[in-house]
């Protein structure tokens, strides 16, 4: 029998809780049983299994991130637009690792196309209007972007950065200039 008060959500957001706390690949449907000292059983009514769970903590991360993002874009353009954008994902990341690395989670197709990602997509895609950029650049720009944002939020996390001078902040502040600098001079083909 389902324990009274276990709900999807519930779950999902205890979920994403516990993958704060021990890491995302650690986030089961048993060790989430564990923390409502629950049967394994009694979840599946709510969850299909470990990876079904997973998804739908990632589908939370990425709403949850989406609506910084939303949020945090409101009234800006160009650089200021680029920085509270990066700001978004380097904020989330630190004060939510599990999720952040849930919003990282490859989903199938038609879960991908009705998520929050493509509403990040977007997002970025209207930051880049402003540098100008045509088809097929402003797709390479998006892709730089995200590979520069999870690339140094992933090492800096890892503690990568954190053995040498100067402060990641500073280091965070020169990167971000850097991808403005070159967005508004973007190499002709």
């Amino acid at each position: 029998m389902v324990r009274v008060g276990l709900t999807t959500e519930r779950l999902v957001r205890a979920g994403a809780e516990l993958a704060d706390e021990v890491g995302f690949d650690e986030v089961t449907v048993s060790a989430l049983a564990r923390r409502f000292d629950v049967k394994v059983a009694s979840l599946y009514s709510h969850v299909r299994n470990s990876q079904d769970l997973r998804t739908r903590i990632a589908l939370l991360a990425l709403e949850e991130l989406a609506d910084r993002a939303s949020e945090a874009l409101a009234g800006r353009a160009g650089k200021d637009a680029l920085t509270a954008l990066a700001n978004v994902y380097r904020d989330y990341a630190h004060e939510h690792p599990g999720r952040y690395a849930a919003a990282q989670l490859r989903l199938d197709p038609e879960t991908a196309a009705a998520s929050a990602g493509v509403r990040h997509a977007r997002m970025t895609r209207a930051i880049l209007r402003g540098y100008d950029l045509a088809e097929p650049d402003r797709t390479h720009a998006v892709r730089l972007l995200g590979s520069v944002f999870h690339g140094y939020v992933s090492l800096e996390l890892g503690g990568g950065f954190s053995h040498s001078a100067p402060d990641t902040d500073e280091t965070w502040t020169r990167v971000l200039d850097a991808l403005d600098a070159l967005l508004r001079t973007w190499p002709a083909v």
